[in-house]
């Protein structure tokens, strides 16, 4: 879902680029709640999957392509605030490095896959929480919805961004109809991915996983204090 630069006029790429620092600027105040110091290597190896995951793309039309996003990954893997913090990263590196995605499209692509990509995927994962059983058994599965969702969140971001500032001669209607089509098929992907990484953590260090923190295992015992009359 790389962006490309001059794929939007520079209005619309400015006021991306100013969501995006604010974004970002909000991402490093909230990531300091997130983090513990066991977690944070988790962070790294989360940004390195999500960035190998990436680099395989494939055009979908109207001179973007479609990838694996992970922003619902990282984030229930890590938190909101880290995972967006982890997004921008990988996507600075490889607009920088790879030329993937454009300088001047940097803010934009920032905002679609990591402010949207990822709070979308965890919005929805928490809204699942809340309406699920309270066990850790149903992280995966919220996972899997999460992660089908966050995708075509993302391009559907991207086609009303495309309606307000489109510089590409490509009719709105085509367009979204090939984003759509395409990142529901990449969200499948993506769910499946996601819910097996998430479950092989989960099994693991359940304690590293940020979306199963309220959690207690399903054999855990809880130990309750009693008082003992004098």
């Amino acid at each position: 879902m790389h962006v490309p630069d001059g794929f939007l006029d520079v209005p619309t790429s400015l006021g991306t680029g100013v969501i995006a620092a604010g974004g970002v600027a909000l991402a490093l105040r909230g990531a300091r709640r997130e983090l513990s110091e066991a977690a944070a290597p988790l962070a790294g190896l989360v940004a390195v999957f999500v960035f190998a995951a990436q680099m395989l793309n494939f055009p979908v039309g109207a001179g973007t392509s479609g990838h694996l996003l992970g922003g619902a990954l990282a984030a229930i893997l890590v938190g909101p605030y880290t995972a967006t913090l982890a997004l921008t990263v990988v996507l600075l590196v490889q607009a920088l490095l790879f030329a993937d995605g454009g300088i001047t499209a940097l803010g934009t692509n920032v905002v679609l896959m990591g402010i949207v990509g990822v709070w979308a995927g965890w919005l929805v994962f928490r809204g699942l929480q809340a309406v699920l059983p309270k066990k850790r058994t149903m992280v995966p599965p919220a996972a899997f919805v999460a992660a089908l969702l966050s995708v075509p969140a993302a391009a559907l971001a991207f086609t009303g961004l495309y309606a307000i500032g489109g510089e590409a001669p490509i009719p709105l209607g085509k367009l979204a109809v090939t984003m759509l089509g395409w990142h529901l098929l990449i969200g499948l992907g993506e769910a499946l991915i996601t819910t097996l990484a998430v479950s092989s953590v989960l099994a693991a260090r359940p304690d590293l996983v940020y979306g199963a923190r309220r959690y207690r295992a399903d054999n855990e015992l809880v130990i309750r204090r009693t008082e003992v009359a004098a």
